[in-house]
């Protein structure tokens, strides 16, 4: 009998003087009459190979872009090259071959294409360099995610995305048949993770909410990954404020210590978190009207254009990156938001805005079961299809609060792109389903 007894030894950085076998794939060749640059391209990055015509190997003549090859030589330094190093080919080994030639320039430093162009020959576009990076970036936010709020006690949850009912309410929903049945896709995970409040204390879930919101802009997405994280037995929805203000020192620890490479490559410069500033909402929109001379048209929530003033206003006088928006009105927040016990009008709820952009929504949730009914009555709602949530508060619920934060529009704020298209590997949005 034969068994498996788990994985060979992982592949080995190549070291100078000695000789190395790699598989790859071929990013480019450099043909500069009699030497030869091939330029192999791997998870971690480029590589630099090199031969001379002279030699006269079989495999000279087969090698082209966009192969994957294997190929065996010895490592010299070479100081201009990735990495500090290059491969002196001695023999290639073709795994496969393009059948034709690749539909864009990917080993550019820049592609020279539309966004469009990009996005419909998507997993080609993302082989150039810059354009993986990003998608590098946006593993270390997520790792970085993952990786404090286990440290902070919190348990990965699952929840499911299909369902009876909304949690949010609204018109925004991707309707479907479910067996003969009426279904909706998750806007947000926000029932399961506060059920869940009541048996773990602390939960956290990365994953995808569906937004059905008939918006063709350069900050939405119709399916977009939510960081989600909720927290039972808080004194007041300012310990959500500093827990996130804590995940996102670990996350920018953790960029400027693992993705040096990639924040180098794109020219990132990580934003300040030490400290973030907060302000109330009718203050913030005060605040801007009087420096910028806009006049408040809209008293109940904030417009695109305030967003960004708010964030310029924090950033010219405060230096800040990020500013919390707290007391959002209780119009314009879903029903399960806590109302400010000293102000019915406001709630005990946050955005937090990078860049004069929303990236998360946030805030105190009601623990009690008959002051959340009586919520649901004043917003002319009926508990049909929430049975289960509600029976969680039924039987007791510790004080609790969470938030959600937008994965794309954090990884689009830190790569300094404008439009959040740019920074989801295959994007959703009301034009495009597909690739």
């Amino acid at each position: 009998m034969e068994f498996v007894t788990g994985m060979k030894e992982t592949e080995k950085m190549p070291e100078i003087g000695l000789e190395t076998v790699m598989a790859a794939m071929v990013h480019s060749i450099r043909d500069m009459g009699e030497i030869v640059f091939v330029i192999l391209r791997k998870r971690e990055g480029l590589y630099q190979a090199v031969y001379e015509k002279s030699e006269r190997k079989p495999w000279m003549e087969g090698l082209r872009e966009g192969q994957a090859v294997r190929v065996t030589g010895m490592v010299k330094e070479e100081a201009r090259a990735p990495h500090g190093m290059e491969i002196r080919l001695s023999d290639v080994e073709i795994l496969s071959s393009p059948k034709e030639p690749l539909p864009l320039a990917i080993d550019k430093w820049k592609l020279n294409t539309s966004l469009e162009a990009n996005l419909n020959r998507r997993a080609i576009a993302l082989r150039n360099v810059r354009e993986r990076a990003k998608f590098k970036i946006q593993e270390g936010i997520c790792r970085g995610f993952r990786e404090f709020m286990t440290s902070q006690g919190f348990t990965e949850i699952h929840t499911p995305k299909l369902g009876a009912k909304s949690a949010e309410g609204g018109a925004n929903l991707f309707k479907l048949q479910y067996f003969h049945r009426p279904a909706v896709l998750a806007q947000s995970p926000q029932f399961y993770k506060q059920m869940m409040v009541g048996v773990f204390d602390r939960v956290f879930e990365t994953g995808p909410v569906f937004r059905a919101e008939k918006h063709n802009t350069k900050r939405h997405l119709n399916e977009y990954t939510s960081l989600d994280f909720e927290m039972g037995y808080i004194e007041s929805f300012m310990d959500i404020c500093q827990m996130e203000t804590s995940m996102l020192q670990y996350v920018m620890g953790l960029l400027e210590r693992e993705y040096k490479k990639e924040l180098e490559l794109l020219k990132i410069t990580l934003p300040n978190v030490e400290k973030i500033p907060y302000v109330r909402f009718d203050e913030a929109k005060r605040l801007v009207s009087e420096k910028y001379h806009r006049a408040i048209r809209t008293p109940h929530d904030l417009e695109p254009e305030e967003e960004a003033l708010i964030g310029e206003y924090f950033k010219s006088e405060y230096g800040a990156d990020f500013v919390f928006v707290t007391h959002y009105p209780s119009k314009k927040r879903p029903f399960y938001a806590m109302d400010d016990p000293e102000d019915k009008e406001a709630t005990l709820s946050f955005d937090l805005l990078f860049g004069g952009l929303e990236i998360t929504t946030g805030g105190q949730r009601i623990h009690d079961y008959d002051a959340l009914l009586e919520k649901i009555e004043e917003k002319g709602m009926d508990t049909d299809g929430m049975e289960d949530y509600l029976d969680c508060f039924k039987y007791g619920m510790p004080p609790h609060g969470g938030l959600g934060i937008g994965l794309e529009r954090l990884t689009m704020k830190l790569i300094g792109e404008d439009n959040v298209r740019e920074a989801c590997l295959f994007p959703r949005d009301m034009t495009r389903l597909k690739p």
